[in-house]
């Protein structure tokens, strides 16, 4: 019986090796999970998939004898909306003061020319341009057959593209500010170290109007501001400009308007 025994415990104890092998738990391969970049498209400024172009404009008569010439800045290389309205504004910018000189300036010319008739021409240049703010300045020269010297006279163009807006004033500085008060104060200290007859009666075209700031401009080291010619002295003395700096400023610059973007 003894060995029957043993060879029975021998049987159980290999059930239950088998048994425990068999319920010991199988090594799992770990799960790889493939990481995919993720390619993010970064969307391209607008003011930076446009050119800067422009076209040309010539008109001649000869009762009464006149010849008008204009170039017409104009973005190029986008449909964006934003770049149709700055354009179509731009161009009826420069068809109004073509039509104004017809109707106030040639309107009263006779068909006989007294010297070599009349004429008009506009010019433009980009002062400044950052990111999506535009700054141009027009300028417009006109004479009038039998005057004695041809006019001149200018204005700004400031456009912020990726808004498809045109920019006053009121979008640098916060509407209850004092800031015409102060630019208003800058200039006329600089206007009056010149040696331009400022005084002799000419004080009141740097008053801090709006119609005396119209025409201003965005600069790397200001604020540009233009004065017509008559406007803060003689005509021989020729237009006027007073660059305020941004330091001058700071203290009323809207932290949440245009200026804001540009001012270090």
């Amino acid at each position: 019986m003894e060995p029957l025994r043993r060879k029975l415990g021998m049987v159980l104890i290999s059930v239950s090796l088998l048994f425990a092998q068999a319920c010991t738990p199988l090594a799992v391969a770990p799960t790889v999970t493939a990481t995919v970049a993720e390619v993010v498209a970064t969307e391209i400024p607008l003011s930076q998939q446009v050119i800067l172009t422009f076209i040309s404009f010539k008109e001649e008569g000869h009762t009464p004898v006149y010849a008008i010439s204009a170039q017409t800045p104009m973005l190029a290389g986008s449909d964006n909306p934003n770049v149709k309205a700055f354009n179509k504004a731009v161009a009826e910018l420069i068809q109004h003061e073509i039509e104004y000189f017809r109707k106030n300036v040639l309107a009263q010319m006779s068909a006989q020319p007294i010297s070599s008739g009349s004429s008009f021409d506009t010019q433009y240049v980009l002062i400044s341009q950052k990111d999506g703010i535009w700054s141009f300045k027009f300028d417009f020269s006109g004479y009038a057959d039998g005057a004695a010297h041809p006019y001149h006279y200018s204005l700004t163009f400031n456009y912020d593209l990726e808004k498809g807006e045109k920019l006053s004033m009121n979008d640098l500085f916060p509407s209850d500010s004092k800031y015409l008060e102060l630019i208003s104060r800058y200039c006329i200290a600089e206007l009056s170290k010149r040696d331009i007859g400022f005084y002799g009666g000419f004080q009141d075209g740097a008053e801090p109007t709006p119609e005396n700031y119209r025409n201003w401009n965005l600069t790397p080291a200001g604020l540009l501001i233009t004065f017509d010619e008559y406007q803060v002295a003689p005509y021989a003395a020729g237009p006027q400009t007073v660059t305020v700096p941004y330091t001058e400023l700071r203290g009323f610059i809207n932290p949440e308007g245009v200026l804001a973007q540009i001012v270090p």
